[in-house]
């Protein structure tokens, strides 16, 4: 059951804890102690490394671990037309802690006129070794339209959320084209939208604003698909559901039952990875949903919030539980979620990050032969 496509049998969702000399080299961007060359030259250095280090411990993928970025998400919007970074009085809210005060803001019609990001794939494309494949992680645009929510029909920016979601959609079509013209066979879509529908405190909140879940869930499946619309034909895409993932904290929980249908059936993506690492995203029956043999479930059974290594017997459980209900060839393992999708990181040492890396290689070698 080896496979050489992705998404892999041993893969991971993306970002990767920030090594100290990047940490120290934003600081003194920060003080105006540095210029943008001197910080991207370390950049460069840094995302090197863990490219190597990627392919050293077994994978057959390497990202760059997001470490051009502070957000996960807003350092790719805010780079949209229309798209602003915005000061706010609060942070997002997670469970016990709170973001920087920062949100994104629609402040005219969403567009792509410029290439966002490419240069931060065409770099990690060059730096990987052959028989490496390059991943792309991208913030779903879901995700922007759930944190606007119906401000910018109130501003009069836009007729209707569907108009809002048609013109965001089209940006990222181009957006996606434009990697796949760079060369880009293996993007991902970072989702927390679809997760947050599974959580009935999410749900109610999104009613409150006037938006029925069962309605958004449907018009950003639409969203997405127009958005994949021109990708090239041999590139393989992947949405990952992430129910929070600050400072080794979380927002949402819920399992997956309220969105599988359409998450499997409506969306045209490849390969979704699950978080399966705590009781908060429910059991395996929703798998039931993915249609057979054509798409990949990554199964996050490995976290990414604590340094403590799970257990090969537990891992391989767990996976022969799913396998009842999805056939083997389907799944893949992964951890639950990214190191650090913010450049705070989450709280464990780099070298607990590699060792569960390594172990999920260890793990689908054991299981399906890589």
């Amino acid at each position: 059951m080896t496979n050489t496509t992705a998404p892999f049998r041993a893969d991971h969702v993306g970002s990767i804890l920030r090594t100290a000399p990047l940490k120290e080299a934003r600081a003194k961007r920060e003080k105006g102690e540095i210029d943008a060359a001197a910080l991207k030259a370390v950049e460069d250095e840094e995302i090197r490394k863990i490219i190597k280090k990627q392919e050293e411990v077994g994978l057959k993928l390497a990202t760059d671990g997001e470490f051009r970025r502070s957000w996960w998400q807003f350092d790719f919007f805010k780079l949209l037309d229309g798209a602003e970074l915005v000061k706010t009085e609060h942070g997002i809210k997670f469970a016990g802690v709170e973001t920087r005060p920062e949100d994104i803001a629609v402040t005219g019609k969403l567009g792509y006129s410029g290439a966002p990001m490419i240069d931060h794939f065409e770099f990690l494309k060059a730096n990987c070794a052959a028989g490496i494949t390059p991943k792309m992680t991208l913030p779903s645009p879901t995700v922007l339209q759930y944190r606007v929510g119906p401000k910018p029909v109130q501003d009069g920016i836009y007729r209707s959320t569907e108009e809002l979601l048609h013109d965001l959609g089209l940006a990222y079509r181009k957006a996606i084209k434009a990697f796949g013209d760079a060369g880009c066979r293996y993007l991902q879509l970072d989702d927390t939208s679809y997760a947050h529908l599974c959580d009935k405190e999410r749900r109610a909140m999104l009613q409150g604003r006037g938006e029925d879940p069962v309605w958004i869930a449907d018009v950003w499946a639409d969203m997405i698909n127009s958005a994949l619309k021109d990708k090239p034909a041999d590139m393989v895409t992947a949405m990952h559901l992430c129910r929070g993932n600050f400072r080794s904290t979380f927002v949402s929980s819920g399992g997956y039952e309220p969105v599988a249908d359409v998450l499997f059936n409506k969306i045209g993506i490849d390969g979704y990875f699950l978080e399966y690492d705590s009781d908060r995203a429910g059991d395996f029956a929703p798998l039931r949903f993915l249609p057979k043999g054509k798409k990949r479930v990554v199964l996050g059974l490995v976290t990414s919030k604590t340094g403590t290594l799970e257990s090969k017997d537990l891992l391989k459980k767990r996976i022969e539980e799913a396998a009842k209900i999805v056939p083997l060839e389907q799944l893949c393992l992964s951890p639950q979620c990214g190191f650090a999708s913010t450049e705070e990181g989450n709280v464990l040492a780099e070298d607990e990050q590699w060792a569960k890396l390594r172990l999920c290689v260890e793990v689908a070698e054991e299981v399906w032969g890589r």
